[in-house]
């Protein structure tokens, strides 16, 4: 029950997800503003961050000084970002296909060096940190996508440039 009310909200999210990654302009290099991403690597940061999902469905913590992994390079064309966003997509489904209610109703913890900063449920945590930190991201690239005069997708209903 957990597991398939999980999977449908992924599903749908990263779908919607999809549709605005394959908007994305040519235009890689191109910030908003000076602090901000590039589109290149907010997109790429958007098409990795489901593979998030494997390490919170399969280790019980995750520690953010531990076991963080080296920043590597932005994706240079829409095609390897695409390529990228699927593969983390379709591997995250498998591993949730696989676990159980009971396995999602674990805890799972966020730490820093050995220190437990929260403890959540597997499921909450999956749903917090993959689902809702995409569709964060999401939205900031429909406002690029704004920007840059590239039209945006209906996603919730429609879109000022498409019905849904």
């Amino acid at each position: 029950m957990i597991r398939d009310m999980l999977l449908g909200e992924f599903d749908h999210e990263m779908a919607a997800t999809r549709r605005v990654l394959g908007r994305c302009p040519a235009t890689f290099a191109w910030k908003p503003h000076p602090r901000s991403f590039s589109l290149g690597d907010l997109a790429t940061h958007l098409a990795r961050l489901p593979h998030w999902g494997e390490w919170i469905l399969d280790k019980n913590a995750y520690d953010m000084v531990r076991d963080a992994a080296p920043s590597a390079p932005a994706e240079t064309s829409l095609a390897d970002v695409l390529q990228v966003f699927d593969h983390h997509n379709a591997s995250v489904r498998a591993h949730l296909v696989a676990k159980s209610d009971a396995e999602l109703a674990g805890p799972w913890s966020l730490q820093r060096q050995g220190v437990t900063l929260m403890t959540l449920p597997r499921m909450s945590a999956f749903k917090t940190f993959v689902v809702n930190h995409t569709i964060h991201h999401r939205g900031q690239l429909t406002v690029y996508l704004r920007l840059q005069d590239v039209p945006v997708p209906a996603l919730y209903g429609p879109s000022a440039d498409e019905d849904a």
